[in-house]
């Protein structure tokens, strides 16, 4: 972000530099009825078994733990501790993230996945107070590397009620290939269940309207992320090598998006997800 500054302390004075190295390792098998229960809730015809390869994006399905009832806290999310830093600033999302795909997910096997956190930095600018937190993902199939990831995750301040969004950029206007998607509180409601996401925004209207000044149902960034990946592998003709996105402004359930894309000079795709009256949602590139 332009407009902020690097502080080294969070809101609460807190410096969070001592995190940085932790790590965790969690490990789950990539259960063959986990994963079409996905594809029914993508609308995807076909049956996917084991020892077929898991496609792009839907590992996020996995390795995500069910935190028991009174280890939440009143958005929904764990309660602040464990692996991830106890930031103090109220809000909590995944901002982004870069991936790289050496080899495909086994469905039906077991995978590890070994998670950093890499870095912590406090930043103040027109959005107000913010903690970033980059964490270091490295999947692990029994065989060598799958997948390596970093997740970018931001801690923010509230907004005061009625304080307007600000207003967010256009999307690109040359796109080569359109696709209209019309989410629904049912897929919404199906994909929070199927990655343990007990975020309120997302299921919840009057707790995204009251106390995240939303204007609706949020639709997960992880979501449209994936369904950008399947966007770009049924165009680049190859298997996806890299994948990077990062959010820009919501999309809500109440209104249809667009997934976008073109060739890029760097051969790979440039893609972006566009909200109502062409807003950039999120933006992303591809290679193969």
């Amino acid at each position: 972000m332009s407009d902020t500054a690097t502080i080294p302390k969070d809101a609460a004075g807190q410096d969070w530099q001592a995190w940085v190295g932790r790590k965790e390792t969690v490990r789950e098998r990539m259960a063959p009825e986990r994963v079409n229960t996905l594809a029914a809730t993508l609308g995807i015809d076909g049956e996917f078994s084991a020892g077929g390869s898991l496609p792009p994006g839907w590992h996020w399905i996995f390795f995500n733990p069910f935190v028991p009832r009174q280890g939440l806290g009143t958005d929904g999310h764990p309660k602040r501790g464990g692996f991830l830093p106890p930031v103090s600033l109220p809000r909590r999302m995944w901002a982004g993230g870069r991936l790289t795909y050496h080899k495909p997910l086994t469905i039906g096997r077991e995978a590890a996945r070994e998670s950093t956190i890499k870095k912590v930095e406090a930043k103040s600018g027109r959005a107000g107070k913010l903690v970033f937190v980059t964490v270091s993902h490295a999947l692990d199939c029994g065989d060598g590397p799958c997948i390596t990831e970093e997740q970018d995750i931001v801690y923010r301040e509230a907004a005061a009620p009625g304080t307007p969004a600000p207003a967010p950029s256009p999307a690109p206007a040359d796109a080569t290939w359109s696709e209209e998607v019309r989410p629904d509180t049912v897929l919404l409601f199906r994909y929070s269940a199927l990655t343990s996401n007990g975020h309120r925004i997302h299921y919840d209207q009057a707790y995204a309207r009251a106390e995240e000044n939303y204007p609706d149902l949020v639709v997960h960034g992880p979501l449209t992320a994936t369904l950008l990946q399947a966007f770009a592998a049924g165009r680049g003709g190859k298997p996806l090598k890299a994948f990077e996105f990062r959010g820009m402004s919501p999309l809500f359930v109440t209104s249809p998006f667009k997934l976008e894309g073109k060739q890029a000079e760097s051969g790979g795709l440039d893609l972006w997800a566009s909200g109502p009256n062409g807003a950039l949602a999120m933006r992303a590139s591809a290679q193969f």
